[in-house]
């Protein structure tokens, strides 16, 4: 009984619940980590790219953040892979544009952080991936690296909240 309970919680914990599928055209980007897509019913959805936080409004890179999200998504048909909606009713998900995952791409700029907290919702190699892109855009002082000890969004948000 106990073998097969176990059996059980292994199972769970190491296959990642199944991904929903989105198809539709980048018809608005937000912020550097939020666009809005029109499906081919004509249906708008917001997404959250999973795995990234980028700067917020008044914040160093902000609108360098969105530019570069504008350029490798904005017009272009994307794949969303998702599980989850956020507390906006975000669709959370990765965002594909030509096999590209570009909340990566965002990583990899250095224009977005890697977001740690929500690092048990990535698969173990999309961890990988964004942790060694965020190491790599920092040992190259890419993007908002550039600053000595930029804040994360989420302690603005903090921040904000507490005023």
């Amino acid at each position: 009984m106990l073998r097969r309970f176990a059996f059980a919680l292994l199972l769970l914990v190491a296959v990642p619940a199944l991904a929903e599928t989105l198809t539709g055209k980048v018809v608005s980007i937000a912020d550097g980590d939020t666009v809005t897509i029109l499906d081919r019913d004509n249906h708008q959805h917001r997404i959250r790219l999973a795995g990234i936080d980028a700067p917020e409004r008044r914040q160093p890179f902000y609108e360098a953040s969105k530019q570069n999200l504008a350029r490798l998504a904005f017009g272009r048909v994307a794949t969303i892979e998702w599980r989850k909606h956020d507390r906006y009713r975000r669709i959370v998900g990765n965002v594909w544009v030509n096999g590209e995952d570009v909340g990566l791409l965002q990583v990899r700029a250095g224009l977005a952080w890697w977001y740690r907290d929500y690092a048990r919702e990535q698969t173990p190699s999309d961890r990988k991936l964004y942790e060694a892109a965020e190491l790599d855009a920092r040992h190259l002082r890419l993007g908002l690296w550039r600053d000595d000890d930029p804040l994360e969004p989420k302690l603005k948000r903090r921040a904000s909240r507490s005023n």
